[in-house]
C-alpha cells in the first residue's frame, strides 16, 4: 500500500479471540469493516465483526475467501501458522510480516535474534533429552525454567527448577520430552515490565509508557502504569523495542516483555507480534489505544498520540471473576470490558478492567524517527 486505506475498506483478522474483538471495535471507530477467519462459531470477535469466515487457519478455501474479501490482513495471536501468513501474503497485504511471526514462534530462534541484535537475555540452552537438561541445570546452578520452544502461553508448557535433583530431571524429561525444549536460567530480577510499541508504514515509531506486570499462576493478573523504574530504564526498554521493530521491517503493534535487574538494566524476555494483554490499559488511559494504533499502522494512517491522561492499574478477570461486573461498574474511575465468552472456565480470560487515577507526573508522548 502506498497510501492510507479509505473508510469503508475491509481489514482481515486471522483469529477471533478477545484481541480480534478489540481490533474489530477499533477498526469500526475509524470507519473500517472487518472480516475474521476463526473456526469457533461462538468466538468473541464474531459478535462485532462484519464477516465471520468459519474455517481452520490452514483451510485453503477459507484463506482464499479472506484474501478476496479484504484490503489488508493482520492477525491477533502469534501461533498463526507461518505458512498461513505467507499464503495470505501471496494474495494480499499482510502486517506484521511473516518474518516477525517466525521469529516469535520459537523461543530459541527468538532469543538468538535478540542476542544477534545486541539485546541481552537470560542465559539459555537447547534441550533434546534428559542429559541435555541435567547438563544445562548444572551450568545454571541447579535452577532454571524448562519451556517448550513453541506454542506455550500463560505459563503453559513450562516447569521451574530450584535446586533440581536427579529425580526432578528424570521426571521432567519424561513429562515434557518429545517436543523441542529450551532451558532458561533463573534471573533474580526486581520486576517485569512490558513496552507496547508500534511502527507505521512510513517507518515512524511510537511507544507507550512501560507497564509493570504481576502474574498469578503464570497468567498476567495486573499491569500498573507507571512502572516503578527509572527514566533511564524506561528509555532503554523503548529503544530496544524500536530496534526490534526496525530490524524486522515491522508494521503494526508489538508487545515486548523485559526483566529489570536490581541495577536498573534490562533483559529481553519475549515478544508478541500483535497487540498485547499488558497493553489493555491503553483502552482506558490513552486517547489512542493499542488497538487503534495497530489499525492506524496497518492501514497507512499516522500513528496516534501515546501519551496517557491517567495513571492506572489494569486487571484481568479470570473465569468466574467476571461476576464482579456489577460491583466494578458501580465504582467511579473504572473502565470495564467483558469479552462475551460463553464458558467461564477457571483461569480463562473473560474480561479486564482498568482503574484510573490522577497522573503522578505529566508524561510526554514517545516517538521515534523514521528509517
Amino acid at each position: 500500500m502506498s497510501q492510507s486505506l479509505p473508510p469503508g475498506a475491509t481489514i482481515g483478522i486471522v483469529g477471533g479471540g478477545q484481541l480480534g474483538r478489540m481490533l474489530a471495535m477499533a477498526a469500526a471507530r475509524l470507519g473500517y469493516r472487518t472480516a475474521i477467519l476463526e473456526p469457533d462459531r461462538a468466538c468473541p470477535a464474531a459478535q462485532v465483526a462484519n464477516l465471520h469466515i468459519v474455517a481452520d487457519y490452514e483451510d485453503s478455501r477459507g484463506l482464499e475467501q479472506l484474501a478476496n474479501a479484504c484490503d489488508v490482513i493482520t492477525y491477533e495471536f502469534e501461533n498463526v501458522p507461518v505458512t498461513t501468513a505467507r499464503s495470505l501474503a501471496d494474495r494480499n497485504t499482510v502486517y506484521p510480516p511473516a518474518e516477525a511471526l517466525e521469529a516469535a514462534q520459537d523461543r530459541l530462534s527468538e532469543k538468538i535474534f535478540f542476542n544477534t541484535m545486541g539485546l541481552a537475555t537470560a542465559p539459555f540452552t537447547t534441550v533434546e533429552n534428559g542429559r541435555d537438561l541435567a547438563e544445562g541445570l548444572a551450568r545454571f546452578g541447579g535452577n532454571g525454567i524448562l519451556k517448550t520452544r513453541r506454542m506455550g502461553y500463560d505459563g503453559k508448557g513450562q516447569k521451574i527448577f530450584r535446586g533440581a535433583t536427579a529425580q526432578d530431571v528424570q521426571e521432567a524429561a519424561a513429562e515434557m520430552g518429545g517436543v523441542p525444549l529450551i532451558l532458561e536460567g533463573l534471573i533474580p530480577f526486581e520486576r517485569e515490565i512490558s513496552v507496547i510499541a508500534a511502527r507505521g508504514l512510513d517507518g515512524a515509531l511510537a511507544a507507550y509508557d512501560p507497564a509493570e506486570n504481576m502474574h498469578r499462576n503464570g497468567i498476567l493478573a495486573r499491569s500498573r502504569v507507571p512502572a516503578a523504574v527509572s527514566a533511564a530504564t524506561a528509555e532503554a526498554a523503548r529503544e530496544a523495542a524500536f530496534a526490534v521493530l526496525t530490524a524486522l521491517d515491522y508494521v503494526g503493534v508489538v508487545g515486548i516483555e523485559f526483566f529489570v535487574l536490581d541495577n536498573g538494566s534490562i533483559l529481553v524476555n519475549e515478544m508478541a507480534p500483535r497487540v498485547h494483554n499488558s497493553g489493555h490499559w491503553t483502552e482506558a488511559a490513552c486517547a489512542v489505544s493499542q488497538f487503534e494504533q495497530h489499525i492506524r499502522a496497518i492501514t497507512g494512517l499516522p500513528l496516534g498520540d501515546t501519551g496517557r491522561h491517567s495513571d492506572c492499574v489494569m486487571e484481568n478477570l479470570l473465569g468466574p471473576e467476571q461476576d464482579r461486573a456489577p460491583e466494578l461498574l458501580g465504582e467511579p474511575g473504572v473502565v470495564l470490558h467483558l469479552y462475551g465468552k460463553t464458558e467461564a472456565r477457571l483461569g480463562r480470560k473473560m474480561g479486564h478492567f482498568t482503574r484510573l487515577f490522577p497522573l503522578s507526573g505529566r508524561k510526554q508522548p514517545v516517538t521515534g524517527s523514521g528509517r
